[in-house]
């Protein structure tokens, strides 16, 4: 397709392939058809590859939104009438979450703790303890907003050691860092489209134990739309998602997923981790300061700390011109700006945009 190549270095959506632009040119369907269900559920199923988890205890349930709409939806429909959520909160995405829980009137506890850092586990365990009422626990496992990867696997241990239900916001890691549900001690987690698969926007989907569903099934109906079991419900009766599904994006993921296995996990984790490679070599040639510690960094996201005099819009606006997009930071306590290793790119494209970069800079 005779398309300008724009590299995108903001957290999703993400550079995406010719192919998977061409992939949305198909004839016109009503989403309605026999068809189209099969081709959702294939879908479904594929997803669940990605996380190794096994279609016999695990489901997915699309919906037609952003990846918001998935925090949305297990948020509101996973949490028992007389218990609480647990939200382990170190940044912008999981101070989403407790948000949304004050929206909905979910009860809660919003563990709150610096969004430079890591959860501290031992206080997480202490609140556990503390409050037996508490039936699941949602943390996120990048804050893409500074790039920290959170301990998910050891806060699902603790969640489950106290009977409670673990929910990972992963919408920015499924597909790009390799785990497998059952190793991360997870029961439900998340993503979207545009993100790790590399597809278009509009598609998000909940990866959920079948057994959490069914319990949800008692819960309250705190959303009609982004009810989860409804959700879930709805489309096992009839091969149809409850309202009107983004055909062409369907299409699209679809073909994503093809090359995501075509290129397979570990080769697509080695090209994310030349391309964060490039990043930190770039910064460091240039003097500028990463916010976050290397150690406690996801290998995904940097957030950069403005250097003296730094004009955020008038470098966004060369770099974007040159087909290099910057993303603002999220974190309260500094002025960062973030460069991501996500979509279709690698090393050389990191090359060609610290080249642009350094002009802007210099302009």
């Amino acid at each position: 397709m005779n398309i300008k190549r724009n590299i995108l270095l903001n957290p999703g959506p993400a550079t995406t392939t010719d192919t998977v632009k061409a992939a949305q040119l198909v004839p016109d369907i009503c989403p309605r058809e026999q068809e189209f269900g099969r081709l959702m559920r294939d879908l479904g199923t594929d997803l669940l590859r990605v996380v190794r988890a096994d279609p016999v205890d695990w489901a997915t349930v699309l919906f037609c939104g952003s990846g918001t709409i998935c925090m949305d939806a297990c948020v509101s429909s996973l949490v028992p009438a007389d218990k609480k959520l647990l939200i382990v909160n170190n940044g912008a995405y999981s101070a989403r979450a407790a948000a949304m829980a004050r929206a909905y009137s979910v009860p809660h506890i919003d563990l709150s703790f610096p969004i430079d850092g890591l959860p501290d586990l031992a206080e997480v365990e202490r609140t556990l303890k503390e409050n037996p009422d508490i039936a699941a626990v949602y943390t996120t496992h990048q804050e893409t907003g500074t790039g920290i990867l959170n301990p998910v696997r050891e806060i699902g241990a603790l969640a489950h050691a106290h009977g409670a239900v673990m929910i990972a916001d992963t919408i920015s890691t499924y597909a790009m860092i390799p785990f497998a549900v059952d190793e991360m001690n997870i029961d439900v987690c998340m993503s979207s489209a545009q993100k790790g698969i590399q597809g278009m926007t509009g598609l998000s989907f909940v990866i959920a134990r079948k057994s959490v569903l069914t319990a949800a099934k008692a819960y309250p109906v705190r959303s009609y739309y982004t009810n989860l079991v409804m959700q879930y419900e709805g489309f096992e009766e009839t091969g149809e998602m409850r309202f009107t599904p983004p055909v062409q994006t369907v299409y699209a993921a679809r073909r994503a997923l093809m090359e995501y296995f075509a290129e397979g996990a570990a080769k697509k984790w080695a090209r994310h981790t030349r391309t964060i490679n490039a990043i930190h070599e770039g910064l460091a040639q240039l003097g500028l300061k990463e916010a976050i510690p290397r150690e406690i960094q996801s290998g995904l996201v940097v957030a950069v700390e403005y250097p003296a005099d730094f004009d955020f819009p008038r470098v966004h606006d060369y770099c974007y011109e040159r087909g290099y997009t910057i993303y603002p930071g999220k974190m309260q306590t500094s002025s960062t700006f973030r460069l991501c290793a996500l979509g279709a790119i690698d090393e050389a494209d990191i090359k060609g945009f610290f080249r642009v970069f350094e002009e802007a800079l210099r302009a």
